[in-house]
């Protein structure tokens, strides 16, 4: 029995003392702990600003949001958003939810992220901004998309929800947009139980987070915000609104944990990184799995394995093994994402044919990485696979 499941708890003593501590300070709502967690979030990535939400996919909400209620960016209804056919719900969702139209491009096979030449192809004068995905831990091609990001005037959002701690020429992955989104749910690099972050370089962009992320009022806002100035009266500011906003706050207990779990956040991820190296020098010369091609330095969230066409594995077969030896496997997040029911509630259209991500969906799987050596399971992994070629 190989035993290896998808994600597995990073808490020690500490997180659970930092728990104890906001339980006896009797302050649970959102506090200084989450405001500290915040600074030091924008500070170890080399943000300017951190906004701390109660969840990655709440973080790619009131990423698009911001920038719907930007007067400097102004995205509108109806402006066309380019996105990988390959990622989870929630990136897709909320350009939905704003009335923006989605144009899905394929992947690249191997490295399973946006086809730069295909996105670079894909572009109208009617696209607005790409939503691109830093999938499994690893970063996109930035020197080229940047490139062309900048010659078409386009806005950039990084969904880097699994991509914590991944670098591209020593920059971390989600700063190199106008917004970047991560998560610190349980099965991340970094957990708080549920939560995620929003960060920018830019203060107003920060300020209509600030906002949306609690009710749309204005109590959160600094005295010299740029998008509110703020009465001297304290009261009146208390219940002020100024934009549709949420409840989309974190509880002051996840600051508290995420303070402990940053701190331990590159040693997880380089031995994330050490299993990474090993699961590639078992699988990169094997003719019947295709694996994920590193950019820069992949945080590796989990391992892809993708059915080649000469295999004569099938996938209903491996998942079955997988799970006799309690190997937890799903698909490859959620496949090609225009394959889901949901897709008739979007406004969207195909740009040619999405070829990889249809391969994938019907081909690929991915397994669980730890912040622990698992090199020993993941050559048991590697026989069985064996095994059954």
């Amino acid at each position: 029995m190989i035993n290896l499941p998808l994600a597995t708890d990073t808490w020690g003593n500490e997180e659970i003392k930092a728990i104890k501590e906001v339980v006896d300070s009797n302050r649970f709502t959102m506090g200084k702990k989450v405001r500290e967690l915040e600074v030091k979030f924008a500070d170890h990535f080399g943000s300017k600003y951190a906004v701390m939400v109660n969840s990655g996919s709440s973080a790619n909400l009131l990423a698009v949001a911001s920038l719907i209620f930007s007067e400097e960016h102004d995205l509108k209804r109806g402006d066309e958003i380019i996105v990988p056919a390959v990622s989870w719900a929630t990136t897709f969702t909320p350009l939905q939810q704003y009335g923006l139209k989605i144009k899905f491009v394929d992947i690249d096979l191997h490295t399973l992220n946006l086809d730069i030449d295909k996105f670079e192809q894909a572009i109208t004068e009617k696209t607005k901004a790409v939503f691109a995905v830093n999938l499994l831990g690893n970063p996109l091609d930035y020197s080229r998309l940047l490139d062309i990001v900048e010659k078409n005037n386009l806005i950039l959002i990084e969904d880097n929800c699994e991509s914590m701690g991944a670098k591209y020429n020593d920059k971390y992955t989600g700063t190199f947009g106008t917004l970047g989104t991560f998560s610190t749910f349980f099965s991340h690099h970094i957990s708080t139980m549920e939560g995620g972050f929003i960060t920018t370089d830019n203060p107003l962009l920060k300020d209509i987070l600030l906002s949306l992320r609690a009710h749309g009022w204005t109590r959160n806002l600094p005295d010299d915000s740029g998008i509110h100035k703020k009465k001297s009266n304290s009261f009146y500011e208390s219940f002020n609104f100024i934009l549709p906003g949420y409840n989309v706050r974190p509880l002051e207990m996840e600051g508290a944990i995420g303070l402990k779990q940053l701190d331990k956040l590159e040693e997880m991820v380089s031995v994330r990184r050490r299993n990474g190296e090993y699961f590639k020098s078992l699988f990169e010369d094997n003719n019947d799995i295709i694996i994920q091609k590193e950019i820069g330095e992949s945080s590796f969230f989990g391992f892809s394995m993708i059915i080649s066409k000469q295999s004569k594995i099938n996938r209903i077969t491996l998942t079955e093994k997988l799970k006799e030896n309690s190997v937890e496997c799903r698909p490859i997040v959620a496949g090609n994402f225009t394959k889901n029911d949901v897709i008739k509630y979007f406004d969207y259209e195909i740009f040619e044919e999405l070829s990889n991500a249809d391969y994938i969906h019907n081909n690929g799987l991915f397994i669980g990485n730890h912040h622990y050596d698992i090199s020993e399971k993941l050559q048991q992994v590697y026989n069985l696979i064996e095994e059954i070629s």
